[in-house]
């Protein structure tokens, strides 16, 4: 016996007026300047150190936005354990996050954060007989809050909490056990939106 049921045909744009979907995203560039490091284990052998990125934004939805951006932050190491005092690590990151809050005032918008990016972590000259490359996954939990300047310009701060999988940078001293934990940076942003 076959059983038949009714087939539904449901237009995208009827979708995207479900979900409040703007037909022109507003999209935008910023910059970051921060500073952050390590915690647990990491975080004491590795110090905090500045970090820059640059981001394209794009708030798709009334309470939803999306960002993608490339984060490049120097953090000094243990002098200790290293020949070069000056030594530390280079981190390169790509991320992926999407942020929900709400327009408040059509000037204020706090916001969360969750998505995930890949880091490449690399020991200076002077670090990498102690310290090792190695690719990072990371899951960036973020809360912040944007301000507009004006039509374009908004400013903001945001504070980052990255879980972290796959680290193997650096022994604990005295094992032959690699140092955990995750990343916490804090920053100022500065961009615009078009």
């Amino acid at each position: 016996m076959t059983l038949a049921s009714p087939a539904f045909a449901i237009e995208a744009q009827k979708v995207a007026g479900a979900l409040d979907m703007r037909r022109e995203p507003e999209v935008g560039l910023d910059v970051r300047l921060g500073l952050g490091s390590f915690t647990g284990d990491l975080g004491r052998d590795v110090g905090v150190g500045p970090l820059f990125s640059i981001n394209a934004d794009a708030q798709a939805w009334k309470y939803v936005g999306i960002e993608v951006g490339y984060e490049l932050q120097r953090m000094p190491v243990d002098a200790r354990r290293v020949d070069n005092e000056d030594s530390g690590l280079w981190r390169n990151n790509l991320g992926l996050m999407a942020k929900a809050g709400p327009l408040i005032d059509e000037k204020w918008r706090p916001f969360v954060g969750a998505g995930a990016g890949l880091s490449y972590v690399d020991p200076t000259d002077g670090a990498d007989g102690v310290y090792q490359s190695d690719w990072i996954a990371e899951f960036p939990l973020a809360a912040g809050v944007d301000y507009r300047l004006g039509r374009v310009l908004f400013a903001g701060a945001r504070a980052t909490y990255r879980l972290l999988g796959g680290e193997d940078i650096v022994d604990r001293p005295g094992t032959t056990s690699a140092a955990k934990g995750s990343l916490f940076n804090a920053n100022l942003t500065l961009g615009g939106r078009f």
